[in-house]
């Protein structure tokens, strides 16, 4: 019998490219996500936001393949080689229960749009062996409802990019049509899941939303456009998260704005916008955050198992 997650997949349209291509007969689709899970790194990540990093880290799960074409991208090795190992959704249930035991605060799948179906499944089955830690879905915010909605009762907490307002921005430099409306809606979908924000007694974020903005060179007023939008709609209590951290990488030398480091004016600039308007919440980055040195090292670790080989390409 054919599972529905399967059946989501003959006809995949579970983030908003909606290619249609059969992956359960192996199809391709503008992502070229296989199947089956596939990964690249499975760590304990101490540099997300403090409600998420905490004192013991955060158990992040990253996977291979992206819907987005950024060409800024810091995981490029992944996202556009495709780095990684194909591995089984049972596998994927004993990543969770095996990061659980490393004493992290939280699951927290890196990147996972394009492989939701596989993840709900994989979840459920951790579930039901005993895992009971938060799970945080780290995404680039270009996400279709559909898949979302898979998510539902699974996912604790919400960590979307919110990237652009302008659509020439979005198509120039991540080839991703209607970005912000396909992302404020999708937004809008994670607050309804998640309602309001809760954490523990040590301001451990139990569940919620943290909306994430990377601050691009050149770009200052979108990104004002960016938390317009958020206190409009999300309101003036939402946590976001304003990254100073953008570094050339990857293709970004290729275009001027992006050939270069973001100024401490500019950034100070959308810092004291968000004050401006009356925002209440927010985190904000040393300077010293935009160095390489804090770009993972894909190599597989945590993947695979000792007693199953994977395939890996």
């Amino acid at each position: 019998m054919t599972s529905a997650y399967d059946k989501a997949l003959q006809h995949c349209t579970i983030c908003p490219r909606a290619c249609g291509i059969n992956r359960v007969a192996g199809q391709l689709g503008y992502c070229q996500a296989p199947y089956s899970p596939k990964l690249a790194l499975v760590s304990k990540h101490e540099w997300e936001e403090p409600p998420i990093s905490g004192t013991q880290g955060s158990g992040t799960v990253f996977f291979s393949h992206c819907n987005l074409r950024c060409v800024f991208c810091q995981n490029h090795d992944i996202s556009q080689a495709h780095f990684g190992a194909e591995i089984s959704i049972t596998r994927l249930a004993e990543i969770f229960l095996e990061q659980q035991a490393r004493g992290v605060h939280n699951i927290n799948l890196v990147s996972a749009s394009h492989f939701i179906p596989q993840i709900a499944q994989a979840l459920t089955l951790a579930k039901q062996k005993g895992l009971y830690l938060p799970v945080v879905y780290n995404s680039n915010g270009y996400e279709a409802i559909s898949g979302l909605r898979m998510l539902d009762g699974l996912v604790d907490i919400y960590l979307p990019d919110f990237k652009y307002w302008s659509d020439e921005l979005a198509q120039s430099y991540s080839h991703a049509p209607n970005y912000a409306k396909i992302t404020t809606e999708a937004l809008l979908e994670m607050r309804r899941q998640t309602q309001s924000d809760c954490f523990d007694e040590n301001g451990i974020m139990q569940r919620g939303m943290i909306v994430r903005h990377l601050v691009l060179p050149g770009h200052y007023r979108d990104s004002f456009a960016v938390l317009d939008w958020i206190a409009a709609h999300l309101g003036k209590d939402t946590y976001v998260s304003l990254l100073s951290q953008y570094t050339p990488m990857y293709q970004a030398e290729n275009y001027r704005n992006l050939s270069r480091r973001l100024t401490t004016f500019e950034y100070e600039k959308v810092t004291d916008y968000f004050l401006q308007i009356g925002m209440q919440n927010g985190f904000v980055q040393q300077r010293g955050a935009a160095n390489t040195k804090y770009t993972p090292v894909f190599d597989l670790t945590g993947v695979q198992s000792n007693t199953t080989q994977e395939r890996r390409f």
